[in-house]
């Protein structure tokens, strides 16, 4: 080769490394990583940098001024699988049977859909999971692929990756009463802020104080892992979620759907080659609403990648995100329903200042036995507290039935002390937010007014296509539930067209609206009796045993013992036994007694709700 042949090959290499390094650079911010870091158990309510009354937390206050801080950023269920369930798939659990925690069947994924990562990894990206897989559902072919760390990616390969952080987990206060004294915490327990809900008492006291102490070492792993990216020099290439799986986890938080269950922090860090995708300036707090619905839709929608149809959530970040649209969202809604062995029939509704809390079982109460809840030393404190009559009538709450519907204004009552529902003032408001909750309870429509022992029978294979069959049956069992919101006399006729029904479901729901109108039923009582002693419908028997109970006319022991003979499905027996520890623990007189009942199929929360009843009756 001669010089000039020479000169002209280096003059080309340097031509293409000089055109390479560019192309290359476009590549590597051709699409943004994101991380998603989560905290578990934990509201709003523990973090200063969204209430006074919580601790520093230095490195998420870090990210925040690089980012966005949420403020009304919202969990739809306030336990795990359930609002991961909500989290991974992007659609409300009551309409494709994700909502029951911890899942006693798993469902397919609605038709055509996959969990968002799997939408990840088909478009080139890696995707990692540190370690939380809690589902309800089948995937939909989505797999993760890796799982400790995004460096196991292809060179200049785009990533997401989630890490969960237990360390606020509840269990981290499942201790002794004894721990108070012999585990002093770095918080003075004296400084904590015990909310008008709890007692003041040296168990909250500590376990709030515990509770912060858990906080900032939380918040010390969040620092750490970003380090790790910064190490890596890619923090301007990566979005960086921080927030809490669901709320918690003092007593009376995880597991209910109050501010306390469902509010939680949330703060994106931006980075500086992708502000473009951010409708709003880095360091702000933004006031939109945005829920667990919203978040994957967000991820796909960075990534460049269409949102599927079938997903109810919308993008609050990335291409098409316009300040106007973002602003005009102020409407998040809640569920609550199985935990454990615990059922209950909530759903909420929260609209700017406002929240709509519908208790379709108002005769429930939230301090009902759940093992898990109860191995919380301030949990069995409090109903201590309860059965000595010390508590107030705020703090004893908890262990009283409730009103089918609440309206609070949470901005000016933030721990929801004060039911505006019967307040003539507020008469326009209320009307507003039922109506905002009828519709989407009918829209979706909501699984949860057949009980989950039926749709496990007749629906898993195809939940969404089962609700949509039964649309219109939901929809008037929803309006049949709703006349527990009329006087008894506007009521009357309908129940006693449900009651002679022979739809099951009719009768069922008839003698639940029963049981929340009370001693003003009284007229169906020998109705009652006749479908506690022996309607076809195991749930039938035990729901109108548990009418007779209410009004204190009829030992339950006799229909209960009968419906658990019928059931061969321990989903049903489960509830069969939840109603018979309501009846029990509600204070109506009645124990009971299944040492000789035949419960032909068992399973773990039949067990535990067994051993807690005969534990009562030593």
């Amino acid at each position: 080769m001669n010089a000039r042949t020479l000169c002209i090959a280096i003059a080309a290499l340097l031509a293409i490394a000089t055109f390479a390094g560019p192309i290359l650079a476009a590549k590597k911010h051709d699409r943004p990583n994101i991380v998603w870091l989560v905290s578990e158990d934990n509201s709003t309510h523990f973090m200063h940098l969204f209430d006074e009354h919580g601790p520093r937390t230095p490195a998420i206050e870090k990210l925040a001024e690089h980012g966005l801080v949420y403020e009304h950023a919202f969990s739809c269920a306030p336990v795990c699988s359930a609002a991961r369930s909500t989290l991974a798939t992007g659609c409300f659990g009551p309409r494709i049977f994700t909502h029951f925690h911890r899942k006693e069947v798993a469902v397919p994924m609605p038709e055509g859909l996959q969990m968002f990562h799997g939408y990840l990894a088909d478009a080139g990206y890696y995707t990692a999971n540190n370690h939380k897989t809690d589902y309800n559902a089948e995937t939909g072919g989505a797999k993760w692929m890796g799982s400790k760390t995004w460096r196991d990616r292809k060179p200049g390969q785009p990533f997401f990756y989630f890490q969960s952080i237990a360390t606020t987990h509840e269990s981290s206060l499942h201790f002794p009463e004894l721990d108070v004294e012999k585990k002093p915490t770095t918080t003075d327990p004296a400084t904590v802020f015990v909310p008008p809900i709890h007692p003041e008492t040296e168990t909250f006291r500590y376990t709030y104080a515990r509770y912060h102490d858990n906080i900032q070492k939380m918040d010390t792993q969040i620092g750490a892992i970003v380090g790790e990216l910064e190490k890596d020099g890619l923090l301007e290439d990566t979005f960086i979620f921080y927030f809490g799986d669901h709320g918690g986890v003092v007593a009376g938080s995880k597991g209910y759907v109050w501010e306390t269950g469902l509010h939680v922090p949330l703060v994106v860090r931006v980075p500086e080659n992708f502000k473009h995708l951010v409708p709003h300036t880095p360091g702000s707090r933004v006031g939109e609403f945005v829920s667990f619905i919203d978040f994957g839709p967000t991820v796909l929608n960075l990534a460049g990648i269409n949102v599927p149809e079938q997903m109810d959530g919308r993008p609050f970040l990335g291409g098409g995100v316009t300040k106007a649209d973002l602003d005009s969202r102020d409407t998040v809604f809640g569920y609550a329903d199985r935990f454990d062995e615990k059922y209950d029939f909530v759903r909420t509704a929260r609209k700017g200042d406002f929240k709509y809390m519908r208790s379709y079982q108002p005769f429930n109460f939230d301090g009902i036995q759940n093992d898990y809840r109860y191995k919380m030393a301030a949990y069995r404190e409090w109903r201590n507290l309860h059965n000595a009559g010390k508590l107030n009538e705020l703090q004893d709450r908890f262990f009283r039935p409730r009103d089918p519907e609440a309206l609070y204004d949470v901005k000016n009552d933030p721990y929801e002390t004060k039911n505006l529902a019967k307040d003539p003032a507020y008469a326009e408001k209320l009307a507003e937010m039922r109506g905002l909750l009828n519709d989407w309870v009918r829209g979706m429509p909501d699984l949860s007014f057949y009980p989950e022992s039926h749709l496990a029978l007749n629906g898993k294979s195809n939940p969404v296509a089962f609700g949509q069959a039964h649309k219109d049956d939901i929809a008037a069992l929803a309006d049949l539930a709703d006349l527990q919101l009329v006087d008894f006399d506007k009521a009357a006729s309908g129940i006693e067209a449900a009651l002679a029904s022979d739809d099951p479901w009719q009768r069922y729901w008839g003698l639940i609206v029963c049981s929340s109108h009370g001693e003003a039923a009284g007229r169906f009582v020998d109705r009652a009796k006749q479908l506690a002693a022996g309607d076809p419908e195991p749930l039938v028997m035990v729901r109108a045993a548990q009418f007779l109970a209410i009004l204190g006319i009829a030992d339950p022991q006799e229909p209960f013992v009968a419906a658990l003979a019928k059931s061969t499905n321990p989903i049903e027996a489960n509830l069969i036994l939840n109603m018979a520890v309501q009846i029990q623990d509600g204070g109506f007189g009645y124990t009971f007694d299944f040492s000789d009942a035949k419960i032909a199929r068992q399973g773990r929360y039949v067990n535990a709700r067994l051993d807690y009843l005969k534990s009562k009756n030593k």
